[in-house]
């Protein structure tokens, strides 16, 4: 099935590795041109450099913190390629720790760049965006169902679902669509890291995937591949909605 995605131009970011890099390739194998952007100028490089079709990719660093970073990466792709088509926002997961535990500057620091830093760039990308596009927002399983140990996220996750929500609608008129993506236990970093923190990160892995229905842990290029599929011309009717990308791990209808 042909995506539409020739010719279409989207920003990624936290994109050098992980989920929204495994998106970027994706999108450029179907003739999407992309902006990939992360807080590290050589890991921003070097993700470009791997999608190998530097006419279609350049890299961006920006940290969705900093209230500049939005228009930065927007700017650099109408530089570039002339448009821009839609988003995918990803920023990495805030700190460990229960929602009675963490600390208001923790509270702080993760609002600023996990809830705000997105909030800004999807006006942004959407304000830019002349035709139909789609921005979609990288979120969490947490959106319907507490993790243990995850207070930050567990706050700040379902309330980006509520925002994508109500884009949904205040942009459905001009053509543009918003959605979430609730990725599960993934083979990412992040999720490496979650399973460190344990003290016994293989009975932690073998846990979680007794847990999915799938009975494994999921790979990048499968979420990539349902976000490369959300973004396109050819989900052109959906809008609004959040999608787990779990094996089935939630529960929730």
């Amino acid at each position: 099935m042909d995506l539409g995605l020739a010719g279409r131009v989207y920003v990624l970011t936290g994109a050098s590795r992980g989920l929204g890099y495994a998106t970027a390739e994706c999108l450029v194998a179907d003739g999407a041109s992309v902006v990939v952007s992360s807080r590290s100028p050589e890991s921003v490089t070097a993700a470009a450099e791997r999608l190998g079709t530097p006419e279609r990719v350049i890299g961006v660093a920006a940290d969705l913190g900093d209230p500049l970073a939005a228009e930065r990466v927007v700017a650099a792709a109408r530089e570039r390629f002339g448009r821009v088509d839609g988003a995918l926002i990803s920023v990495g997961g805030p700190p460990r720790g229960s929602a009675a535990v963490v600390e208001d500057e923790q509270w702080r620091q993760s609002f600023e760049t996990v809830f705000l830093g997105t909030v800004r760039l999807a006006r942004t990308v959407a304000a830019a965006i002349e035709g139909d596009g789609a921005i979609g927002m990288v979120l969490s399983t947490s959106v319907r169902s507490p993790i243990e140990g995850l207070g930050l996220s567990n706050g700040l996750r379902p309330g980006l679902a509520g925002v994508a929500k109500d884009m949904a609608d205040e942009y459905a008129a001009r053509g543009i669509r918003v959605f979430g993506l609730l990725p599960g236990r993934i083979l990412t970093d992040r999720n490496q890291e979650l399973f460190e923190a344990t003290g016994d990160p293989r009975r932690a892995r073998a846990e979680a995937e007794a847990a999915i229905p799938m009975g494994r842990l999921g790979e990048p290029a499968e979420f990539g591949r349902v976000a490369a599929f959300l973004l396109s011309p050819a989900a052109s009717y959906l809008t609004g909605l959040t999608v787990p990308v779990d094996g089935g791990a939630v529960r929730a209808l």
